[in-house]
């Protein structure tokens, strides 16, 4: 009975078979977050330029959801029933409509550095709440330093943008609170896609269709534009960037990502992007970096570093309908 019990418990153990390929896909689950940390990088750049153009924050999001859904159509076409309509509108709502919307019209008023930060810097703070109320994630101590960091350099930000510091746009505050709704926005969304398993490919294409379908008629027929008269190269820079690059690609491997090595931890990778965006804002934009920015910058890279680092690992979850 006692050898018994002892070969049961050891067969409970996973194989090293097993561990090599959850390891596996940690490694790949990283390579995911990192490479949408690039993806996002360009995208504050290239939204910044957009925001700073002839083109609206409404023509750009017109542009990502008009090609990604002409792009992924035949994809949500062969499965349109793979995914629940309702986690479809959700997912559609948040990370889709709510967050491009907010995000692009920020880039109006606010520069990409900001948007590096609150965008970038607020989405681990809104993942881990929502998280801990649909998954019951509670941080450790470790993630907790991270937060605290990360909310310092997000007060930074708020005492410049109100003015207190020599040089602030009048109306930037209203840039970095769009920002932060954008981050609330795609907390829950990255949230909601660990929470349901889904496939990334089925999660994209239907992302793209609802978002679409539920904005363009809107755009259309109420929103300001000026696409008419914008010019062809803004255009399309926009249309492949947002539409292709950040939409589907970008969106396919963040779904991966939270699959693999869990919402949180990928949203804490993801706060790496501000540095990089201050940085290549410089030469590209023209926007300096004070040293008030500098230091946000600082408190939220080290609060991602210290956040990925600490945050406990998440088994692979295992994607419907595999």
């Amino acid at each position: 009975m006692h050898h018994a019990t002892n070969r049961s418990a050891v067969t409970t153990r996973p194989t090293e078979t097993e561990r090599s390929a959850a390891q596996r896909q940690t490694r790949l689950g990283f390579a995911a977050v990192g490479t949408v940390a690039l993806f996002w990088t360009g995208f504050n750049i290239i939204s910044r330029m957009g925001g700073r153009g002839d083109l609206t924050g409404f023509d750009i999001g017109a542009l990502r959801f008009g090609v990604s859904a002409l792009v992924l159509l035949p994809v949500f076409l062969r499965r349109p029933f793979a995914i629940p309509w309702r986690q479809l509108l959700a997912l559609s709502a948040f990370g889709g409509i709510g967050y491009a919307l907010l995000v692009y019209c920020g880039f109006m008023f606010a520069p990409a550095a900001h948007a590096g930060i609150l965008v970038n810097g607020g989405i681990p703070f809104s993942t881990a709440l929502v998280a801990w109320a649909l998954l019951g994630f509670r941080p450790n101590r470790g993630v907790m330093i991270a937060f605290s960091l990360t909310a310092l350099g997000i007060a930074l930000m708020a005492w410049h943008s109100l003015g207190a510091a020599a040089g602030a746009a009048p109306r930037q505050w209203l840039g970095d609170i769009l920002f932060l709704g954008g981050a609330l926005c795609w907390g829950v969304f990255g949230v909601l896609l660990r929470k349901w398993r889904l496939r990334p490919l089925d999660a994209m294409a239907g992302l793209a269709a609802f978002s679409a379908v539920l904005y363009l008629p809107v755009y259309f027929l109420l929103l300001p534009s000026t696409l008419a008269t914008a010019p062809p190269g803004q255009i399309a820079l926009q249309a492949v960037y947002q539409g292709i690059v950040v939409a589907i690609c970008g969106g396919m491997l963040f779904t991966f990502a939270t699959q693999t090595i869990g919402p949180v931890k990928a949203a804490l990778v993801l706060a790496l992007v501000p540095g990089i965006t201050a940085v290549a804002a410089v030469p590209l934009l023209g926007e300096p970096v004070d040293a008030t920015t500098v230091l946000g910058l600082v408190c939220v890279t080290l609060g991602a570093v210290l956040g990925a680092i600490a945050s406990a690992p998440h088994p692979p979850a295992r994607l419907a309908g595999r």
